[in-house]
């Protein structure tokens, strides 16, 4: 069938409706043509007499919405146009093969609408103004009645089924995210790229399937050109080549726009014990704490911090009345392994007079974390207590971690004005962990294997401690630092040594003499003591010191009975008061002994 020409579709006997059609197969031009040259005006007439007599306004709206869409020539309108011409054809050539009857029908329905479309005509034109506002109004969109026959329609329930599916889908789909491709594990670090992030940021490394978790935690501690290097936190046992690696983006509590990783403070800590990420080991529920804070914490000024001048009471009956302490001062523990230092520290948390006591416990035996709460510790220290854990077997990032997240629990009660007690069990590991990360990300060794990172983070730890400004709280820490085969100049324990405020020595012969403490006063010192205690407490701490060294020095003489009494006076009086002096240095320790009732007995020593 030869498709007819425009003219000829103009000048034919069409309806108006089959002319628009027949048109629109021409194109968005053809139809824009028609509507300039008005030959349109006479589908519009007719549809709106026939919608007069059939009464439907809903039919009426949308066949002038769809010749207001042809006219302004939309995309989509095009097409459906383009396809309804090609239907015109179709009929076009089904009407020439029906018989005569359908065809006076059809002649006699085009003449009804050419009368309705000239009554219409000569309406337009009598009042051209009223046909004009007539165009330009909008008809709001109207529902179609609903039909029940479509709810039994397959074809619609084919449909309704795929968007039903396509629905399923979306609501499980995760969210576009970035991630990096893991592309070598060697030892403690890995090695990913395709990621741009910050050293300290936190990742998420998948595991296959079967594996104990779904996803490894890790950290970024280094990285070289568009290398990140990794530390884990957690297992990862299965880990494979090429692992999707995604960035951990966790919103703090107080502040969503901060980058620095931050844990949980608050009052709700006090008596309970937790890992070195703040989730709970005791298994006491929830910490309903609404607080935060960063692991990092900006510099204080040295002028704004007040000084030590006011004494804590620790309990214990050698530091109180030899090596005094004072608020704010930061003081180490320097002992090989099994010597008492736990014990000693679970004494002055249990005695303290500071109000609130933060206990990191950093790589110690998870044999000896329940035991130093339960029986060294005991419900009376642990009710004003928060005891931070990270066992030996944990990765060395969390083992640091522990040690910052004590500090910033400690910082946090401090700015709320209290006066903290912070015990951590050891500073040595602390550093240790800091070299296995060093040296695993390529830094070369110094003194003794330590990297010079391990000597730089060691006083950024300390410092953080001690008073705050005048009339607010204060943070007395006490480190403990191993010393290898009992070597005081172990490179760590001399590192420490120089930047504390004091260090007590316990000994070992003392402590396998079954005394206790352990505290050696000969080699233990409070650089503060001087600026806490008046002259005669000062006079009475060097008489006893000075008794005790001449005793010491002379001990192989006095037990072979090579010396004579009478020979030297000071040594005779320090021989008569040596059994007076081991008893004050001994205490239980489940025995308090106070600051004052210990200057008393030091008094009542050389009275």
């Amino acid at each position: 069938m030869v498709k007819p020409t425009l003219e000829e579709i103009r000048a034919s006997d069409l309806t108006p409706l089959e002319r628009e059609l027949a048109l629109a197969s021409f194109g968005a031009e053809a139809l824009a043509q028609a509507a300039d040259d008005g030959s349109l005006a006479e589908l519009e007439d007719a549809i709106a007499a026939a919608s007069e007599e059939a009464g439907s306004e809903h039919s009426h709206s949308r066949t002038r919405g769809r010749m207001a869409a042809g006219r302004g020539g939309a995309a989509a309108e095009l097409t459906d146009a383009a396809d309804a011409g090609g239907s015109g054809d179709r009929r076009d050539g089904d009407r020439a093969g029906d018989d005569g009857k359908a065809a006076n029908a059809g002649k006699a329905d085009r003449a009804a609408h050419a009368d309705n479309a000239a009554h219409a005509s000569k309406a337009r034109h009598a009042n051209p103004a009223n046909d004009a506002a007539a165009r330009t109004v909008t008809h709001a969109p109207t529902v179609a009645p609903y039909d029940p026959a479509l709810d039994a329609n397959p074809h619609i329930e084919a449909w309704r089924g795929q968007l039903d599916a396509l629905r399923a889908r979306n609501a499980i789909a995760r969210p576009l995210r970035a991630c990096g491709r893991l592309t070598r594990a060697a030892g403690l670090v890995l090695e990913a790229v395709g990621l741009r992030l910050s050293v300290g940021a936190e990742v998420m490394i998948e595991l296959p399937p079967g594996s104990s978790l779904p996803m490894a935690e890790a950290e970024v501690v280094g990285f070289s050109g568009d290398k990140l290097f990794l530390m884990p936190t957690t297992e990862v046992i299965g880990l494979l080549p090429g692992a999707r690696v995604y960035p951990l983006e966790s919103a703090p509590i107080d502040d969503p726009l901060a980058g620095a990783k931050r844990l949980p403070v608050g009052w709700e800590l006090l008596g309970r014990v937790l890992d070195a990420s703040g989730r709970p080991l005791d298994g006491l529920g929830p910490l309903g704490t609404r607080t935060d804070a960063p692991l990092s914490a900006p510099v204080i000024n040295p002028l704004n911090r007040e000084p030590i001048h006011k004494v804590l009471d620790v309990g214990v009956r050698a530091i109180n009345a030899l090596l005094t302490v004072g608020r704010g001062q930061r003081m180490g523990l320097f002992a090989g392994s099994g010597v008492g230092k736990s014990v000693l520290l679970g004494t002055m948390a249990r005695y303290t007079s500071a109000e609130v006591i933060v206990i990191g416990l950093i790589g110690e035996r998870g044999r000896e974390v329940k035991e130093f709460i339960e029986q060294i510790l005991g419900e009376e220290g642990l009710a004003r207590s928060v005891v931070i854990a990270a066992p030996a077997d944990v990765s060395p990032l969390l083992r640091m971690q522990a040690a910052a997240y004590s500090t910033s629990l400690a910082e946090y009660f401090r700015d709320q004005g209290k006066h903290v007690l912070l015990l951590m069990d050891s500073l040595t590991r602390y550093a240790m962990a800091q070299r296995e990360i060093a040296l695993a990300v390529g830094e070369p060794p110094a003194t003794k294997g330590y990297p010079p990172s391990v000597f730089a983070k060691l006083p950024a730890l300390v410092e953080r401690t001690g008073n705050g400004p005048a009339g607010g709280g204060s943070i007395t820490a006490f480190y403990t630092v191993l010393t290898e085969g009992d070597d005081q100049q172990d490179p760590i324990a001399d590192s420490a040594r120089a930047i504390l405020d004091g260090h007590i020595v316990l000994s070992r012969s003392l402590a396998e003499a079954g005394h206790y403490p352990a505290i050696d006063i000969e080699a233990s010192i409070s650089r503060a003591m001087t600026a806490l205690i008046d002259d005669n407490h000062l006079n009475k701490t060097r008489m006893f010191k000075q008794m005790l060294s001449r005793y010491q020095r002379n001990r192989d003489l006095i037990n072979v009975g090579a010396y004579s009494s009478g020979r030297d006076a000071v040594l005779d009086r320090a021989i008569a008061l040596y059994p007076r002096m081991e008893q004050f240095l001994q205490q239980g320790f489940r025995e308090c002994a106070n600051f004052e009732p210990s200057i008393e007995m030091l008094n009542a020593l050389f009275a």
